[in-house]
Order: C-alpha cells, then sequence, then structure tokens
C-alpha cells in the first residue's frame, strides 16, 4: 500500500491499515527512525489494557514455578 505525502508534509493511514489495528480518529502513531529503515507503530490509548491475554497458552505460570524450583535446588535448600 502506498501514500502520498502532501506539501502539508501530511498523508493518510490507508483504510485495510486502520481496520486491521484499530486505528480511529485521534490515535497516537509511533514513528520509528532506525536509521535504514522507519515504521510506524500504533499506540494504544490504554497500553496495559492492549496487552491483557498477549502470552495466554505460553505455559507461563508452570515454567516460572520450574524455574524457581530450579534455584532453590541449585542452591541446596531441596533434595534432588
Amino acid at each position: 500500500m502506498r501514500t502520498k505525502v502532501t506539501k502539508r508534509a501530511q498523508t493518510s493511514v490507508p483504510a485495510e491499515i486502520r481496520r486491521r489495528y484499530g486505528i480511529g480518529e485521534g490515535d497516537m502513531l509511533e514513528w520509528v527512525d532506525d536509521g535504514g529503515e522507519i515504521r510506524v507503530i500504533p499506540i494504544p490509548a490504554d497500553p496495559i489494557r492492549a496487552l491483557r491475554g498477549c502470552a495466554r497458552g505460553e505455559g507461563l505460570l508452570g515454567r516460572l514455578l520450574a524455574s524457581r524450583e530450579e534455584d532453590v535446588r541449585a542452591e541446596g535448600a531441596l533434595p534432588s
């Protein structure tokens, strides 16, 4: 998808991109220049809520508990 920059340095976000990422009027976009390319990242109004549930199904609690148990064993507090 391509857009054109106006003489006032403005551009439009294509409708398909707005729908896919839920970008609407008043939403913020972060422009990131890493020296080789420019990325545009939508910033949710509530970033914490936007992340809620994103790691579901990853088994993070089980991995955390196993890691803690390994640490305790390494310290010699639990038998192998």
